[in-house]
């Protein structure tokens, strides 16, 4: 399956240093290419321009890593026109790093040698409102020479909502945000809970409205429409819910408001954690991404002759991402804390099935109300989490969803009720943990030919590693040695 490639910037120098080698998936169109360094350097100024209005002193730049954490290079407004055309110092080695900091390596990405250069989207740079005087923008990582870097996350994922456009076909996806909210202590303390209202109830949004208002106020602030924004399950935990956009974007929001969330919670005194579970044996954070197919301005979850009213081509798609959710897990479901929190009866998502309003399949199909199922109609994948990356989440679904219509896959027969209680072997369940989600992901030429050799390599490295370091561990331990890392 081809899902395109990116492009030097033709303005670029010769060669640089050392870097990864390998191609960075299969060739095709040229989706996401540098712009000449002079349209980039004009552009940049007015970003600035707009920047300095708004009182921004310097502007940070992030990638998220295999592991899932957010990394980020900072430059001075001033610098901003240089980074757009020379981009800022960024080691490959971070490809390998763990969620504990600690370092791996890969037969293609690793070792202190090489050198990348991170470029800031302005197309998304956006001041923070919850930190004066800072903007923030997501990066792309290229080589020294110009070339795109094949361990890039971001670059995948726009590689793979390019492959999708060059159907005719385009995305709208959301991620949902969970997080659970704790007084301010060290990182070795249990969790103290500002509020221990019932779940989704009332009581904590009273306790916590100020917070919550600075939340809602912080996210409009930064061009974000926020759908909607309520209590959850556990002690502590809230959700917050934004406008549907094109993959990458949805990616980008998702980051934007977890270090939006973070920085308001820090400015009240409380710390959050958005790790897959806070305290062994709770319910945990989801990352549940949402996601709908297009055609020409038309939903393809609605209005076609298959199960609910999906098109061939809708469910072709999500055929193939049903199928491919045990090595979707790798990319999805990223931290061995993860598989603490998909376990049966939790809404988690513990069962390779799908079905109508079924918040117990890994698979949920949303038809939306009637007279609304012409724009609402998606499909949510339950069983990820905020460990992962979001890019690769993204593109790993895209990836296996236009497999699934290469194939001309149907969905099985959908299941309704609670999957833990059906006659043992009916419905498979999903890997227990990361060594099942690894066989797969190794089994899997689909995402090993999106992801390109490099990537692929270096994600198989970081997971496997995790998975070695916590193989002893227990549920608690697990807990808190990965509750504050996201």
């Amino acid at each position: 399956m081809t899902i395109g490639t990116v492009t030097a910037d033709a303005t670029a120098p010769g060669p640089g240093s050392a870097q990864p080698s390998g191609a960075a998936g299969p060739l095709g169109p040229a989706a996401v290419a540098l712009p000449p360094r002079a349209e980039r350097a004009e552009r940049a100024e007015e970003a600035a321009d707009r920047l300095r209005t708004a009182a921004v002193e310097a502007v940070a730049v992030t990638w998220v890593d295999n592991a899932g954490i957010t990394r980020v290079k900072a430059v001075p407004l001033g610098g901003l026109a240089h980074a757009a055309q020379w981009g800022v110092g960024t080691a490959p080695c971070f490809d390998v790093f763990l969620a504990d900091d600690a370092i791996t390596t890969s037969p293609i990405i690793g070792g202190p040698t090489g050198d990348l250069r991170l470029y800031p989207d302005l197309d998304r740079v956006v001041p923070l409102a919850a930190q004066p005087g800072w903007a923030w923008a997501p990066g792309d990582r290229y080589t020294q020479g110009g070339a795109p870097h094949p361990g890039c996350q971001r670059l995948f994922a726009r590689r793979a909502q390019a492959a999708a456009a060059e159907r005719g076909l385009s995305l709208k996806a959301g991620i949902e945000v969970e997080w659970v909210v704790a007084l301010a202590g060290s990182p070795q303390e249990e969790p103290r809970y500002p509020t221990h209202g019932p779940a989704y109830g009332m009581h904590r949004l009273t306790d916590l409205s100020d917070y919550l208002r600075d939340v809602l106020r912080a996210l409009r602030e930064q061009g974000l429409e926020v759908l909607q924004i309520h209590p959850e399950y556990s002690p502590g935990q809230f959700e917050v819910s934004v406008a549907p956009e094109g993959p990458v974007g949805a990616a980008d929001t998702s980051v934007l408001v977890r270090h939006t969330v973070r920085a308001v919670s820090a400015a009240h005194g409380l710390r959050v954690s958005f790790a897959p579970v806070v305290e062994a044996g709770a319910v945990g954070n989801g990352g549940h991404l949402h996601l709908s197919l297009w055609r020409e301005g038309r939903n393809l979850g609605h209005g076609g002759p298959g199960p609910h009213g999906l098109t061939a081509e809708a469910e072709g798609f999500l055929a193939g991402v049903l199928d491919a959710l045990p090595e979707l897990l790798v990319l999805g479901c990223s931290s061995p804390a993860g598989y603490l929190r998909l376990v049966p009866s939790h809404w988690a998502g513990a069962y390779q099935c799908w079905g109508l309003e079924n918040r117990e399949a890994a698979l949920r199909l949303v038809t939306g109300s009637t007279g609304e199922r012409a724009a609402a109609a998606n499909a949510e994948v339950k069983c990820f989490d905020a460990s992962a990356n979001p890019y690769l989440a993204v593109g790993g679904v895209i990836a296996a969803g236009l497999a699934g219509l290469d194939q001309r896959l149907a969905l099985p027969p959908e299941f309704t009720g609670d999957p833990a209680a059906a006659e043992p072997g009916t419905v498979p369940r999903l890997p227990t943990g990361p060594a099942e989600s690894l066989a797969a992901y190794e089994r899997s030429a689909v995402l090993r030919e999106a992801l390109g050799e490099p990537l692929y390599q270096a994600v198989l490295a970081v997971r496997r590693a995790e998975s070695e370091q916590y193989a002893a561990a227990g549920p608690e331990e697990v807990a808190a040695a990965t509750r504050w890392r996201y």
